[in-house]
């Protein structure tokens, strides 16, 4: 899902933008409204076509030879265990409860608390989790085998009744889940042995599978959750399988987890882990330099060079799927005419975007999605996907000339800023600029940090805005996940748009066994959201994390979301 932050990811706050899925605080629903080896789920993911979906991007990642970073697979492992770490992030989640967690501050921490079904690896695979094994016997059914012997932090044992109870959670309209739509082609979800679910679909769906390795798969303990009520996710615990436990929650301040002693995985080598939370970039930033926070994810890009230049720890560069975009909430006005979306992308200054905005770690692009989201693709449907689609390099004379023939010189449009980062106020800077350029009028409506969240959740917070900065992480390894956003009546659909041929390819590709196929009918859906311009993709971001001298082991790419990352983190030294 998105994960969609506003602030530079769809919703990360300097540094923080929102993600899918929405980096700057996140969109709850973005979605299409969101190193053990094991033969045989790979085998039975084949039955459905889903291997080259679950492949991960391109081994051994690589940066263009403009930019200014390298993506690393991963960081040294760990050389022993340590009493605890501390670790940075941008916000306090407003819950922990796992029908919710659709943004950075909530997954970061939950992923290391309560697990899914299936899990995504560090190199963005996909693996068992707490089913052992998946297989399909049909296109309308997937049947998951758990693990047995499977404890929740308050001593129960995991059964399918929690699994059924676990995902119906996030089917009940009623509850509100950030993941619902996400379940919007299932029937039914039953048990069919003591650790054994079975799910039944109403139509073939490449994607559901996939989403059970994300907090939309999370199972909880039914009792568990049952006792806390609505106290839930806010309060006490989590009573979920994960290596760490929920400790203390100093609101305001930060959340403990502590190492679970009857963890049916390796253990945790850290015996605690603290997240607090700093919500200004230059105290993110000081923490991490003074040794107050031992590292942390979603860096402030204008960090960047100082923390680098440090000598107090590393920064690392790692896969991310994320795309920085200017998101066009609104078609009623002048962005009504595509010639002024096409204009505007077309005078937008990428490359002084990435250089200012992201500190030179990303990658022009013209592409709604990342190239590394594609690497299951055959090689010709990959450079269809890409090669069809307009040039990422600025043209102020040409797009001058678009507005002109459009009759909007003059016309006034109004993007949303902030000061959540520098990645969203410096992108929000070059819309205006390119605007003016071409004779539009651009004004900038500042936004509060906390309240930037709401342009993902609250229609009346968007009003009067017509476009505004998100950059979207995909929650999984499937451009479905990003163009679905464009079919009608999607969640991040803000603008309305609505076309029955784009919905019937798009519902096509989600129900496409053979990758092949599906693949080709992505790529055809990406020229179609490119050629209207639904929203204007910027650069490729790849994910940052910082590790002072003390500690070692986290993942460098974007699965810290969904995997239990925290575990891996241990002395750097004996």
């Amino acid at each position: 899902m998105p994960r969609s932050l506003p602030w530079s990811r769809a919703a990360r706050s300097a540094g923080t933008a929102s993600a899918g899925r929405t980096a700057s605080g996140g969109a709850p629903a973005a979605r299409r409204s969101p190193a053990r080896r094991y033969a045989l789920p790979v085998a039975a993911l084949a039955a459905l076509g889903l291997v080259a979906a679950c492949a991960g991007p391109p081994k051994g990642g690589g940066s263009g030879k403009d930019t200014a970073f390298k993506l690393s697979a991963g960081t040294p492992a760990a050389a022993g265990e340590i009493d605890s770490f501390t670790w940075a992030v941008y916000a306090e989640p407003p819950t922990l409860d796992y029908i919710s967690a659709f943004d950075y501050p909530a997954n970061t921490i939950l992923s290391n608390v309560c697990e899914s079904l299936m899990r995504w690896t560090p190199q963005l695979t996909m693996a068992p989790g707490l089913a052992e094994k998946a297989t399909n016997p049909n296109d309308l059914t997937w049947v998951y085998d758990l693990r047995a012997g499977v404890h929740f932090h308050d001593g129960g044992t995991m059964s399918a009744d929690d699994v059924v109870y676990s995902l119906g959670r996030q089917m009940d309209p009623a509850n509100g889940a950030a993941w619902n739509s996400n379940f919007s082609n299932v029937e039914a979800v039953t048990k069919t042995g003591p650790l054994q679910v079975t799910v039944k679909l109403k139509q073939p769906d490449s994607q559901f599978p996939q989403y059970m390795a994300t907090a939309a798969g999370v199972v909880a303990s039914k009792a568990g959750v049952e006792k806390a009520g609505e106290d839930y996710g806010t309060t006490g615990s989590l009573d979920c399988t994960g290596p760490f436990k929920l400790g203390t929650w100093n609101k305001g301040q930060s959340i403990e987890l502590q190492r679970f002693d009857g963890y049916w995985g390796t253990k945790a080598k850290s015996a605690k882990a603290v997240f607090t939370f700093l919500t200004d970039a230059s105290a993110r930033t000081n923490a991490m330099l003074s040794g107050e926070a031992d590292g942390g994810y979603l860096i402030p890009t204008e960090s960047y060079d100082r923390l680098r230049a440090s000598g107090a720890g590393t920064l690392y560069f790692g896969e991310g799927l994320s795309t920085v975009n200017v998101n066009v909430t609104s078609m009623k006005g002048a962005l009504g005419d595509v010639r002024v979306r096409r204009a505007l992308s077309l005078a937008l200054d990428r490359r002084g975007f990435v250089k200012a905005g992201l500190g030179g770690a990303g990658t022009v692009t013209s592409a709604l999605t990342t190239k590394a989201i594609w690497a299951g693709a055959p090689a010709a449907v990959r450079a269809s996907a890409f090669d069809t689609l307009p040039s990422p390099d600025q043209n102020v004379e040409a797009a001058k000339r678009m507005i002109e023939e459009a009759g909007a010189t003059g016309k006034t449009l109004t993007v949303a800023t902030s000061s959540i980062g520098q990645d969203v106020s410096v992108l929000a800077t070059a819309v205006q600029d390119a605007g003016t350029k071409i004779g539009l009028k651009v004004q900038l409506k500042t936004i509060a940090p906390n309240a930037f969240t709401s342009l993902f959740t609250d229609p009346a917070a968007r009003e009067g805005i017509d476009m505004f900065p998100e950059t979207y992480y995909d929650s999984i390894t499937d451009p479905m996940d990003m163009l679905s956003n464009f079919q009608t009546g999607a969640y991040q659909n803000y603008a309305g748009y609505s076309d029955e041929a784009y919905d019937a390819l798009a519902e096509k590709a989600r129900a496409e066994s053979d990758p092949a196929k599906r693949f080709s009918a992505a790529a055809e859906l990406q020229k179609k959201a490119s050629d209207q311009v639904l929203w204007i993709p910027v650069a490729e971001w790849p994910t940052a994390v910082f590790l002072n001298k003390r500690i070692t082991g986290a993942p460098t790419t974007i699965s810290y979301l969904y995997y239990p990352w925290a575990a891996d983190i241990g002395a750097a030294a004996r």
